[in-house]
């Protein structure tokens, strides 16, 4: 099976770059935001480094090491789709508490004499006092070296902590290998938070005002009250029926007239957000402009006068008489709705009311922070004594509770799985941290996991796999301190079953990402399970073969799943066949092969199955791998049959949440140019509902089945039709039918359902509503 080794995919191209350079290069000229140019701008120089390095040959583009004399460990800047610049993140300037450290020591303020100072005795001392303290922070993986050293020292250990400066110190000049000071201790790590107190409470206090509600709080506070007064000046020359009469020289009606237009100029320069009031052809503005004829001596026309009379009349209309029950009450709610203090008067409330929690973790409960104005605020900051704070503020200060994965999920904090996978190292850190019987140890280990799941992945080409935080030169320093005994094992499963349960139970209709399936499989890697997880790959890089872990994954799906399941017959699988070809491949050993990189096997029945012609488009590759998806499950017969997950209320019940995320994607798709990415997730959540469902019984599955007509009636129009042909295939499986093998039945009526197509338009985009191009 030819599997593209001699070409390469078109993003690894300076036609990529060039192309994220042109558009940060319009951002950064044409955005109205300062904030989005400068970051824009920051874009386009890297960027530029990006294209330079490629044509210097120093930037060697889908490779581990793809800086020229750095080597895999060090952290670098990546921009999107995985491109290294050649700035390692480490490097650069020296930081603000680097150059104090220097000060303090009496050394040169440069890296390499810090590097030294820290081997000396007194060096060494300050490091230990750091480790016994954990008043430190590890933002990137380099700045835990010197601690290890310290650490291996102290432990007796001097040999192992030689090795490691030496495979360090030829980067002491450059990079960063110190902490940074805190003022408090690491934070407890048994629960996780989505932002820190500091974060929030910065976000807040920065809220500026809003310029539509400030713009409305003065048209109401002034200028509405300003129209009221010039009605009434020119009511005072109206008849009973309010028409505009001649008015009495002799009433002062000039000079309360001049002082109106005199109030006006003054309004006009100090409350400048709202601009109806110079509309001429506006009612208010008739009024204002007749009033400055007349001032100025010049006589109405019947043209002017006709005008003032309508507009006068017509404002009476519409609310009343000035001082009328009516016109007062419109008046009074519009005085109220302008005296409701400012969002962002509350959202600076609450930020000083966060000022005062721990700022480097997450609330545990921030229920005070949100509650209503009290009497002692209301006199420091003005804000009425019972104000309630707005659900919008509230929302950025539960952003900062925390609190158990779960209980998070169950609040909306973590609205979905990519915000969850963005969590899980804390907790996995924690984990991971525990084999280390030293609890300062443990301690360095968990800031430096959570330091290295912030480095960006880099593009990698041919099955290269991106570096792991073992390969770090520091944790292979102390691996042989970390135990592996069955309590170690125990702990690893339960953690990693729980969070499997509650990115499963939690975001049933949502395929696992990348960043949680890495921590997933951290984890299975302690537990020593044979569970091997699986990534998404990208269309757009796929060089038309899969790593081992494929097909083992697809060798536990069939042992869940084979023998004529729901799901099986639904996507055509004969997982027997799947085995056998894994045994094949297994008796034949290695021989011939990427040193047992890849699953050849495996990639030929993915490419059978799609009907792929080896053509090289990124539709094609998208075909295969959705193929690989099926066949393996993506992980959810590996964390159901191995892992041993269970859904806190049943397999129905994600069931239906799948298709109630169905029925949500179909309906989106509708709407969009370029639905291919809305169509795809559509697919993987019905092939989730799919596997779900083959977990059921069969009174389960008929209940699901019947339930899905009412469920998709309750979407907006269309999206009964456009799924009309996808459940009449399920319920086709169901009944023991089966598809055609181009996927379809019943001569055409019912069709299974997969997010790839080659052919153009898709299927579920078409329909009464018209074609959706893919």
């Amino acid at each position: 099976m030819d599997t593209h080794a001699d070409k390469q995919p078109p993003i690894v191209s300076g036609s990529y770059a060039e192309g994220r350079l042109a558009r940060a290069f319009v951002t950064a000229l044409t955005h109205t935001d300062p904030a989005t140019r400068a970051r824009a701008e920051a874009r386009a120089g890297g960027w530029r480094r990006v294209l330079a390095g490629m044509s210097a040959g120093t930037l060697k583009v889908g490779s581990r090491t793809p800086v020229r004399g750095l080597p895999a460990w060090v952290t670098l800047e990546v921009l999107h789709g995985g491109f290294a610049t050649g700035t390692a993140l480490a490097g650069g300037a020296l930081l603000p508490y680097e150059a104090e450290a220097a000060r303090k020591a009496g050394v040169p303020e440069d890296r390499k004499a810090l590097f030294a100072h820290c081997l000396t005795e007194q060096g060494l001392a300050e490091l230990w006092a750091l480790l016994d303290s954990t008043c430190y922070e590890v933002v990137l993986p380099e700045e835990a070296a010197l601690l290890t050293v310290a650490w291996l020292v102290r432990a007796g250990e001097p040999e192992a902590a030689l090795e490691l400066v030496r495979e360090i110190s030829p980067f002491a000049a450059t990079l960063r290998f110190t902490p940074r000071p805190t003022a408090s201790p690491a934070p407890a790590t048994d629960a996780v938070h989505r932002r820190t107190v500091a974060e929030a409470g910065a976000t807040l206090a920065g809220r500026g005002p809003n310029g539509a509600v400030e713009t409305q709080r003065e048209a109401l506070a002034v200028w509405r009250p300003f129209e009221d007064e010039l009605l009434r000046h020119w009511l005072e020359t109206a008849g009973p029926d309010h028409r505009v009469l001649d008015r009495d020289p002799d009433s002062g009606w000039h000079e309360r007239g001049a002082a109106l237009l005199d109030r006006y100029r003054l309004l006009a320069r100090e409350h400048t957000l709202c601009g109806r009031h110079r509309d001429p052809k506006g009612n208010p503005g008739i009024l204002r402009g007749a009033l400055e004829e007349t001032e100025a001596g010049r006589p109405l026309d019947a043209r002017r006068l006709g005008l003032l009379r309508h507009a006068v009349t017509s404002m009476v209309r519409k609310r009343g008489l000035p001082g009328s029950a009516r016109h007062t009450a419109v008046r009074d709610a519009q005085a109220a709705q302008a005296a409701l203090p400012s969002h962002r008067g509350i959202a600076h409330l609450v930020a000083h009311r966060l000022s005062g929690l721990p700022q480097e973790t997450g609330a545990i409960d921030p229920a005070a922070c949100v509650a209503p104005v009290t009497e002692a605020e209301e006199r420091r900051s003005g804000l009425p004594a019972g104000t309630v704070v707005p659900p919008a503020i509230g929302r950025v200060v539960e952003a900062a509770r925390s609190a158990p994965l779960r209980t998070l999920v169950e609040l909306g904090v973590v609205p979905s799985a990519e915000v969850m996978a963005e969590l899980v190292p804390q907790l996995v850190a924690a984990e991971t941290a525990e084999a280390y019987p030293d609890a300062p140890l443990r301690t360095l280990a968990a800031a430096n996991y959570r330091a290295f799941r912030n480095r960006r992945s880099l593009l990698m080409l041919n099955l290269e796999r991106q570096v792991g935080p073992e390969e770090l030169p520091w944790v292979r320093a102390v691996s042989a301190r970390k135990a592996s005994d069955t309590r170690v094992r125990a702990s690893a499963h339960a953690t990693l079953r729980g969070l499997a349960e509650v990115a499963v139970d939690g975001f049933p209709g949502t395929l696992l990402p990348n960043p949680l399936v890495r921590e997933l499989a951290v984890l299975a890697r302690r537990t020593e399970l044979d569970a091997p997880l699986v990534e998404e790959l990208a269309a757009d890089i796929f060089m038309g073969t899969f790593s081992p872990k494929f097909q083992a994954a697809a060798a536990v799906a069939g042992e869940l799943l084979g023998g004529g399941s729901l799901y099986e017959r639904y996507y055509g699988i004969d997982y027997a066949a799947v085995r056998a070809r894994a045994d094949a491949r297994n008796g034949r050993g290695a021989a011939g092969r990427k040193a047992g990189r890849d699953a050849p096997e495996f990639a030929a029945l993915c490419h059978e199955r799609a009907g792929a012609r080896n053509s090289y488009g990124v539709a094609e590759n998208g075909t295969v791998i959705e193929q690989a998806q099926i066949l393996t499950t993506h992980n959810l017969a590996t964390l159901v049959h191995r892992v041993g997950i269970v859904p806190e209320h049943g397999w129905a019940d994600l069931a239906r949440r799948c298709f109630v995320t169905v029925c949500r994607l179909t309906a989106r798709a509708r709407h969009e140019r370029r639905p291919l990415a809305t169509v795809k997730d559509a697919a993987y959540a019905w092939r989730q509902m799919v596997f779900h469902l083959s977990l059921c019984d069969a009174g389960e599955v008929a209940g699901v089945l019947s339930w899905t007509r009412g469920e998709a009636a309750g979407h907006p129009a269309q999206v009964a039709a456009r799924l009309a042909p996808a459940l009449a295939g399920l319920r086709l499986v169901v009944d023991g039918g089966a598809f055609t093998a181009d996927g379809t039945a019943d001569s055409g009526r019912a069709r299974r359902l997969t997010g790839w197509t080659t052919t153009g338009d898709h299927w579920l985009c078409a329909g009464p509503a018209g074609p959706g191009r893919r």
